[in-house]
């Protein structure tokens, strides 16, 4: 048992009611394996590779166009090989099946620039057959990147699955971004051709971006064509028309690809240097997220899945991935909070969500806002709620319990657009425990290390995985030789994935994220999790949000921790306050975490998912320059880092 407060046992019935508890059964039946809990099932699958993807991919149904000759080729990282000599599409496995009714639906968008509009699983297959066969007129084929400067829309899964049903390459931003962090992420890849909005809208207002499409049509020497995706009151000016794109009707089609070859690009958030340009497989991607979105967020057919994304995030490409299961999407687009934090809520009332993802930020939110969701709306097909992209303080884990009570799951996660999936994760057959995510994920061997490589459970480490997944990238792009990759991920432990988290695993397997091993703070030779101070000082009620770094001391001293906070309306960071936040950290944690100076800040720094950006603040009040460390179009206030060059400033005049 872990030392933490249990929130949620596994429900008696959980064996027999659930897509992992059907999988165990087709385990026993065919196989003749039988196990006595999760954590033993998570063993084998670890132990047995072979076996239990082997499984995964029989009893999930994946389609081989040419079966492969074994389940792993190449075994060692980096360069290990899934499915040798294996042909399929991933496309053809979420809108190519006839298991669904044709009339039910498979997509339901809410924006906020248009009406809610729905795609029934038939108008979803004519729409990809059209789009694929308007993709052909304009020349794309195998290989060509087509990328999308879009909103979370339905013509964004439309066209995502019609690149990769022809085998051509997808990569995505969403519109909030800026030309030049676009250009940063496409020009990498030099897409053929671009589908782009000229607006969106966010918050009641339209939002103008034909500026900013201009800026990329001059940015994008390769592009070859653009596509004018009708969206709000702005179009994009000399563009083939979506409906142009769509207008002869086609069969649907899907060419049989390599398992490791590309599916789509996605970006590492920029936040710390240029994006990095991860590649994703057909076949990892399929394979990962069947295995996820079946035995941990247990989907199936007649399920619905609401997961606010933009496009920009790894979140919209599992969202879409839904329809491998054969259940139905939500798609939300603008302002999540838009008019108030209980506009999601009432989305999942109205849609019948039966999967809710949110963020833990939109969690906290609604329970400092005294939101009583499971009371105020009809929630009751709700039997997972999921929460990812920074850690979910302890109280966040309370409030959902006590708001929906222990028939729903709170399924925390934490893994990244890396694998663009999760590492550690909850699922029906574990328990839950206040602050702690519930364990590694079925397949992936997760283990937290100290600095010598050696496995430590009780104590932080970095979080690493020992034997490959297959949805681990087939690469970067523009990285010819595979260095950038090996120095990204194995360079710390040869043969060994290093995650860039900082994990601690308790003996019952929970794993508390502790944040970025680049942003840990190293005080006086011991390490101190970023996680653990949100924690405490969130906790005070005139905190609404913090940051913390550590500027180490050139000459071997302790160095400075500084933390800043943003308060809610009517506080003032007085010495009151000080001590109070002070004591608590001494009091909570240890007296390492005091701070040696507490500044009050108009806003948190965080990037468009959620992340606190630690160590853009670090390299700002070490005397960086902002735009050297972040891009404004990736933050989600771009005026947020403003007040640290100001105190960087004061910091290198003597004046703090």
């Amino acid at each position: 048992m872990s030392a933490a407060e249990l929130i949620r046992p596994v429900p008696a019935d959980a064996w027999e009611t659930t897509e992992i508890g059907r999988f165990l059964s087709y385990l026993e039946r065919g196989r003749g394996l039988v196990f006595d809990d999760y954590a033993d099932l998570h063993r084998w699958s670890v132990s047995d590779p072979d076996g239990f993807w082997g499984g995964v991919v029989e009893h999930l149904g994946v389609r081989f166009t040419t079966p492969p000759v074994a389940v792993r080729g190449r075994t060692a990282m980096p360069g290990a090989q899934w499915f040798p000599g294996a042909t399929l599409n991933y496309a053809e496995h979420a809108v190519g099946s006839s298991g669904t009714d044709a009339a039910d639906v498979a997509v339901v968008a809410y924006p906020q620039s248009r009406d809610r509009t729905e795609l029934s699983w038939a108008g979803l297959r004519e729409q990809v057959a059209r789009a694929r066969a308007g993709l052909r007129r304009l020349g794309v084929g195998r290989g060509d990147r087509v990328a999308a400067y879009l909103p979370n829309i339905p013509e964004a899964v439309v066209a995502y699955l019609a690149t990769a049903s022809l085998g051509a390459i997808w990569t995505s931003c969403a519109p909030e971004f800026g030309a030049r962090a676009v250009i940063d992420r496409f020009g990498q890849v030099e897409p053929v051709v671009l589908l782009a909005v000229g607006g969106y809208g966010w918050a009641g207002r339209d939002v103008d971006r034909r500026v900013e499409v201009a800026a990329l049509r001059a940015g994008l020497p390769t592009l070859r064509h653009v596509v004018d995706v009708p969206y709000g009151p702005y179009g994009v000016p000399d563009a083939t028309g979506w409906d142009e794109l769509l207008a002869e009707p086609a069969e649907l089609a899907f060419d049989p690809v390599a398992f490791d070859h590309p599916l789509c690009v996605l970006f590492s958030s920029g936040t710390t240097g240029k994006p990095k340009a991860i590649v994703h497989g057909h076949g990892g991607i399929l394979v990962e997220h069947l295995k996820n979105h079946a035995l941990s967020w247990d989907l199936g057919p007649g399920d619905r899945m609401l997961w606010y994304s933009t496009t920009a995030w790894m979140m919209w490409n599992a969202l879409v991935s839904g329809l491998l299961r054969q259940a139905s999407i939500v798609l939300v687009d603008g302002d999540p909070a838009y008019p108030d934090p209980g506009h999601q809520w009432r989305l999942a009332a109205r849609t019948g969500a039966t999967l809710m993802g949110a963020s833990p930020g939109f969690l906290m939110a609604c329970r400092r806002a005294g939101l009583h969701p499971a009371t105020e709306h009809d929630l009751s097909r709700i039997r997972q709620i999921g929460a990812a992209g920074s850690p979910l303080p302890a109280e966040g884990y309370r409030w959902v319990a006590e708001e929906f009570g222990p028939g729903v799951l709170l399924n925390v996660g934490s893994g990244g657009t890396d694998v663009c999936s999760g590492i550690v994760q909850g699922g029906p057959l574990q328990p839950v425990w206040a602050g702690e995510i519930s364990g590694p994920c079925l397949g992936v061997d997760a283990k937290a290390y100290d600095d010598d490589g050696c496995p430590v459970i009780g104590a932080p480490g970095e979080l690493v995985i020992t034997s490959a997944m297959p949805s681990m990238p087939v690469g970067f792009w523009g990285d010819a030789d595979g260095s950038r990759y090996r120095d990204t991920y194995f360079a710390t432990f040869p043969g060994v994935w290093r995650h860039g988290d900082r994990v601690r695993f308790s003996a019952a397997g929970s794993a508390v994220v502790t944040g970025r091993s680049d942003a840990t703070l190293n005080r006086g030779g011991v390490r101190l999790g970023t996680a653990e101070f949100y924690a405490v000082v969130e906790e005070l009620p005139e905190v609404d949000d913090s940051l913390v770094v550590h500027l180490e001391d050139p000459a071997g001293g302790n160095g400075e921790l500084r933390l800043f906070v943003a308060l809610r309306p009517g506080a003032e960071l007085d010495d009151v306050l000080r001590t109070a936040i002070t004591t608590a950290l001494r009091t909570e944690l240890t007296p390492r975490h005091a701070p040696d100076r507490i500044d009050a800040v108009p806003a948190v720094p965080r990037n468009r998912t959620g992340k606190k950006l630690e160590v853009p603040v670090k390299r700002i009040l070490q005397g960086a320059a902002a735009e050297d460390v972040a891009s404004r179009d990736v933050l989600a206030d771009p005026g947020s880092l403003d007040v640290f060059t100001e105190l960087a400033a004061m910091r290198s005049s003597g004046r703090r």
